[in-house]
């Protein structure tokens, strides 16, 4: 099933949030890979693709899970919570509608 995970930033954790950008991404990756990412992607804080040191608000990840725990598990273990960048995170079951 899928899920969608939101993670919300802390304020001011743009420098964290760049530091571990790397590793946050690798876990994506490896969801892709796996043919279990449908989409990623960070919310800017003002109404811009590159927001600059306006920063970000919080990311949004869609993702392929067998089960909400193991989603939960997975999200859990985000570097940006491991960096303070994440303030919570919330993983809820979604279901796919369109595009179909």
């Amino acid at each position: 099933m899928w899920y969608a995970i939101t993670g919300t930033d802390h304020p001011d954790s743009l420098d964290r949030r760049l530091a571990a950008r790397g590793a946050h991404l690798a876990r994506l990756e490896k969801l892709q890979q796996e043919g279990r990412l449908l989409l990623a992607g960070p919310f800017p804080a003002i109404d811009s693709d590159q927001p600059g040191p306006a920063g970000f608000t919080g990311s949004l990840i869609v993702a392929e899970f067998s089960s909400l725990a193991e989603a939960e598990h997975w999200a859990k273990a985000d570097p940006y919570i491991e960096s303070n960048v994440y303030a919570s995170v919330s993983v809820k079951p979604f279901r796919k509608v369109l595009p179909a």
